[in-house]
């Protein structure tokens, strides 16, 4: 009897240079790249994700990149009030606060700390969200976040395949010229920017994956197919979240498994296997703290993440 598939499962090639528990992975990009970033620093991979926070366009992300290795420093012209607080047009509100100083001292030490973790980075893993960008009419620059300033103080633009070649070229320039050794990874994030339209965010899409594709065939970069996974490979509403938009639990780990498969060295299994289960003991709760069985889950645990730092390197 012959069986019918009802799914495309698509799978990926295990690639070369392949990263272990010594490698240094640097993720920048849309918020997709905080899903995978967070899976690096659960299971105690040496990352940095989003020194400038989530950025979505490609000449956001070449900008922070410019930036950090430049090792811009940040004063309060280059900042703005808005809404009873400060911010940056280049970074996310994560960075925005009360204080002009707090928001200066906290963007001036993260590019500082991303300065050297980028010149020793063995990866780095640049996602894209969408072609659209906004211009800020009174300072003439191109915005990474618009902090819910209104529509009219901007105008939006999608960028052409052209324009994104050329930026997505000069991130990999400024990678390799400040570490020649760096692995640079693309990824399209499957998140959908519905607000800009359904169709609008196709076209979005389409732009950056030729843009992407032109770069990457030169065979100094690569490229992880995430966005195929999602809407190729798993292509249901089951695996979003309740918004419709953004990938839910289930779909970032089966990209996960899939980018491990392709781009984790085999012979971290097992370490991931004993990181993950620390990480569950610590967010044990205890039914009764002060109890003998509890102090010996601690101190069996304690021996557990000393073995791991020892050995490893890995910190809790």
């Amino acid at each position: 009897m012959s069986t019918q598939t009802f799914r495309t499962v698509l799978k990926t090639n295990p690639q070369k240079n392949q990263i272990s528990y010594d490698a240094h992975i640097a993720l920048l990009g849309s918020c997709f790249s905080e899903n995978i970033g967070d899976k690096f620093s659960y299971f105690k991979f040496d990352s940095l994700t989003n020194p400038y926070g989530i950025l979505f366009h490609p000449l956001a992300i070449e900008k922070a990149l410019t930036e950090i290795t430049e090792q811009k420093q940040y004063l309060q012209k280059d900042l703005f009030f808005h809404n009873e607080r400060w911010h940056s047009f280049q970074h996310h509100s994560d960075f925005s606060g009360p204080t002009a100083a707090e928001v200066l001292n906290k963007i001036n030490r993260e590019i500082e700390k991303s300065k050297q973790f980028l010149k020793d980075a063995s990866h780095v893993v640049v996602t894209l969200g969408t072609a659209w960008c906004y211009e800020h009419l009174d300072s003439q620059t191109t915005v990474g976040n618009c902090h819910k300033i209104p529509q009219k103080a901007f105008s939006k633009k999608l960028l052409t395949v052209s324009e994104i070649v050329r930026s997505l070229q000069n991130i990999q320039k400024k990678i390799q010229f400040n570490n020649p050794s760096a692995i640079l990874i693309f990824t399209l994030s499957p998140v959908r920017h519905l607000k800009d339209g359904m169709v609008e965010n196709s076209l979005s899409k389409a732009h950056l994956l030729a843009g992407i594709h032109q770069v990457t065939e030169q065979k100094t970069s690569f490229y992880f197919p995430a966005y195929e996974i999602v809407m190729d490979d798993l292509r249901d509403y089951r695996f979003f979240d309740k918004d419709l938009v953004h990938p839910n639990e289930t779909a970032v780990d089966y990209i996960w498994k899939q980018f491990q498969e392709t781009w984790i060295h085999p012979n971290t299994a097992g370490v991931q296997k004993q990181v993950a289960a620390v990480q569950k003991a610590l967010r044990h709760k205890a039914l009764d703290e002060g109890s003998e069985a509890h102090k010996k889950f601690l101190k069996e645990l304690d021996v557990k993440k000393e073995l791991l730092k020892k050995k490893y390197r890995i910190d809790f």
